[in-house]
């Protein structure tokens, strides 16, 4: 279902944050795991959520695996969230 895919990639401060970096640009696993501050096994974690729920895309070059959005539609959707989770105190 539509309703819970987004729920539950946009459920996670972190996979939030993975979101905002991949809109500007596709990254590699150590670079996004670098910049929100997670060990490279736990982005890869979310990263593989967000991919097998089908926002993401994946490729392999030599050892590096690099992630884009594939569904470019969620910036907006995820501007929003985080104007709500502001408001609800999370992002205190």
């Amino acid at each position: 279902m539509p309703d819970e895919k987004l729920a539950r990639a946009l459920g996670s401060k972190v996979r939030r944050d993975i979101f905002h970096m991949l809109l500007k640009k596709e990254m590699p696993v150590h670079e996004i795991a670098d910049k929100v501050r997670v060990s490279e096994v736990n982005a890869s974690k979310h990263l593989k959520k967000l991919y097998d729920l089908g926002f993401l895309n994946s490729k392999t070059e030599g050892r590096e695996r690099y992630y884009s959005i594939k569904i470019m539609e969620i910036k907006d959707l995820i501007k929003k969230y985080d104007i709500v989770a502001q408001k609800l105190g999370e992002n205190k």
